[in-house]
């Protein structure tokens, strides 16, 4: 799944140790567009993320997992994000589509060399 939000907090790093070692958590909070905008809670794992693009405010581009599981008869959702992209001022990556289209008319020769507009042709 993803999301394109901004950034609106960084929640403490947390560490600890695990039965396959010692793991590393960064939660962030992003908020989403629009007139009934949402806080979504996403858990960054390990060291594989771009922690400069995690500024306050920034916009964001957010590939993610949801995954669910019980424990002791309550069930608790993860967010994990294995994907984090910044938005540029535009509203998504550059891209040709950014640059405003630009078409001039073809010109055709004649069998005699002379040039032939648009506005020489019959139709």
């Amino acid at each position: 799944m993803q999301i394109t939000a901004k950034l609106a907090s960084i929640l403490p790093e947390q560490t600890g140790n695990g039965k396959n070692g010692p793991w590393k958590k960064q939660d962030i909070i992003v908020e989403t567009d629009g007139q009934y905008s949402k806080k979504v809670c996403i858990s960054l794992w390990g060291e594989k993320h771009d922690r400069n693009l995690l500024k306050v405010g920034s916009k964001l581009n957010i590939s993610f997992d949801i995954e669910s599981r019980e424990f002791n008869g309550k069930w608790y959702t993860d967010v994990k994000a294995w994907k984090i992209e910044g938005v540029n001022e535009g509203g998504g990556a550059a891209s040709y589509y950014d640059e405003p289209a630009t078409y001039a008319p073809p010109t055709f020769e004649s069998d005699s060399g002379s040039v032939i507009s648009n506005d020489d042709c019959p139709f």
